[in-house]
């Protein structure tokens, strides 16, 4: 069943497009370029439809973005690049290479973690070295204990792609008919009834391991604590492979821009879309403002949202696509950056670096019981032009350093005093690191959860959508189908989740929903026989919309 699942997600789009014989004559428009909002662009032109993008900001990328620092960018959103067939597949079923888009290298080391007081220890590409670094640090029960879990971790990825994170949204029992009778042990290794903090104690005793392995909870905006153990499923994830973008993340944006554009889709930047229409209870088109214009109106057979669901459920889209949002639960957490430039000072970091604060369960508490910052922050970093060794010292570097931060109450709950104090704590951690922010070649650029609320509208800063919290919270998330006939959701804030991989599944779940309701509403209305293909249509100015 599986099996047959992970085969029909990628053959609904080819069946839609023979459905009726030619879907070139529907318009649909996607609201929001982030990289659900590309990747179902992406799908949906290629199958013939044309596609309008409209864009709030200056350039596409959603969270993909680039600060300004000494006069070069710094990727000041996303800096981790995994699960690398999933866009090497969205690139080769559009006719194109992702090689020839973008330059990859993989990265040995794959993070480097450290504590107040003792050793480092790094996670390596390969789980040999791994095990043997553990042993190093922890001792060989640990180590066997690392075993264990990666073989646990792998399970739950194997389980769960082809039946939930690459399939339809479903419920608990929908998922459990997708695994069958037969494979009930299966369903049971997933774990949901169980937390990440839980489960990581029956592989590890050490306390620093249980901090390291815990931090994926972070990964989708949540706490180890109250997080489903599923999640371990982020290890493997990693263990697949790790990659550094040559050029940064922002390239990512950039190809998938590019390939929209060879495929025919009409992306239009700096477009406010304040209204999504409906007629007869169905979409009919979206009232949009391009920058220095007036209000028009753009009429479509169907529309994407690649925004979070709660600025469809807060009425930012207007009244009538409300019910679209879905019920809205507690948020993910959010974080405060710092981006700036130093002289590569003699710190042993790695591209991928973690400070780890002294009390893990305090520093959660703080964040989600109390929407607090924690005095001693987990700190990520950086250093986007290190791979896998140390730069030379006295080198000029960039450097993205992340605190977790609780997205934001009814009321901006950060004051300036907090977000200083924080600074200056993470900023004392950093230099016995040997990095000193005040060396910084201009001010570090600093974005809290209120700049990322201003960016990402009804987010309250929240940086992965809904949390992740208990054994039903990934089944909380909406699906593609809004319950508005022709709107269709993408996104982080949807199913499957959280980072670029998920964001990209979910833009390709949502094109293949829009793409099968449209071929076969198409061939019920017109008695259609199946056959025939279609072929792109590039869709170009305002005026093919009116």
């Amino acid at each position: 069943m599986a099996q047959f699942v992970h085969k029909l997600r990628h053959m609904i789009p080819s069946m839609a497009m023979d459905i009726g014989g030619g879907l070139a004559e529907h318009r649909v428009i996607v609201i929001g370029g982030g990289v659900g909002g590309l990747a179902c662009a992406i799908d949906l032109a290629r199958s013939g439809m044309a596609v309008t993008l409209f864009e709030r900001a200056p350039r596409v990328g959603g969270k993909i973005r680039q600060n300004e620092v000494a006069g070069r960018g710094i990727d000041a959103g996303p800096t981790v690049f995994t699960l690398r067939d999933v866009f090497e597949s969205l690139f080769s079923d559009a006719g194109a290479q992702l090689r020839d888009y973008l330059t990859l290298h993989p990265l040995s080391v794959l993070a480097r973690h450290a504590w107040p007081e003792g050793p480092s220890v790094d996670l390596f590409a390969d789980p040999d070295r791994t095990a043997a670094a553990i042993e190093d640090f922890a001792g060989g029960d640990e180590a066997a204990g690392l075993i264990t879990f990666l073989a646990e971790a792998r399970r739950i990825f194997e389980c769960l792609r082809p039946t939930f994170l690459e399939a339809p949204l479903t419920g608990p029992f929908g998922l459990a008919q997708r695994f069958g009778l037969g494979r009930w042990r299966d369903l049971a290794a997933i774990r949901p009834f169980e937390t990440l903090w839980h489960a990581l104690g029956r592989h590890f005793r050490d306390p620093r391991l249980l901090q390291l392995f815990g931090r994926y909870a972070t990964y989708c905006g949540a706490s180890p604590f109250s997080a489903p153990a599923t999640l371990m499923l982020i290890a493997h994830v990693e263990q697949a492979g790790v990659w550094r973008i040559e050029g940064g993340m922002i390239r990512l944006a950039e190809a998938l821009h590019s390939l929209a554009l060879r495929l025919g889709v009409d992306i239009q930047t700096e477009v406010e879309v304040d209204t999504i229409l409906t007629a007869s209870g169905a979409v009919s088109g979206v009232r949009f403002r391009p920058r220095d214009g007036d209000n028009e109106i753009a009429r479509a057979d169907a529309v994407v949202f690649n925004g979070d669901p709660a600025a469809l459920a807060e009425g930012l889209l207007g009244a009538e696509a409300v019910s679209a949002g879905g019920r809205q639960g507690p948020r993910s957490l959010s974080a405060l950056t710092w981006t700036f430039a130093v002289r590569a000072p003699a710190a042993p970091l790695l591209h991928h670096t973690v400070l780890f604060s002294a009390d893990y369960a305090a520093e959660f508490r703080a964040l989600t019981r109390r929407n607090a910052l924690w005095c001693d922050p987990t700190l990520y970093i950086s250093a986007q032009d290190r791979a896998d060794a140390p730069l030379v010292s006295g080198e000029t570097e960039r450097l993205m350093v992340l605190a977790n931060a609780p997205a934001l109450g009814p009321r901006d709950n950060l004051s300036y005093q907090e977000i200083a104090a924080c600074r200056d704590a993470a900023f004392h951690r950093l230099r016995q690191m040997g990095v000193r922010p005040e060396l910084a070649e201009a001010t570090p650029i600093l974005t809290t959860p209120r700049d990322f609320d201003a960016a990402f509208p009804a987010t309250r800063g929240a940086l992965y959508g809904r949390a992740v919290r208990g054994w039903s919270g990934a089944f909380r998330r909406p699906g593609s189908r809004s319950p508005i006939p022709g709107l269709y959701l993408a996104g982080g804030g949807v199913h499957p989740g959280a980072g670029l991989p998920m964001a990209a599944i979910s833009g390709r779940l949502a094109a293949s929903a829009l793409i099968f309701d449209l071929a076969s509403r198409r061939r019920w209305r017109r008695g259609a026989m199946l056959g025939g293909t279609s072929t792109p249509k590039a869709m170009t100015g305002r005026r093919a919309l009116s």
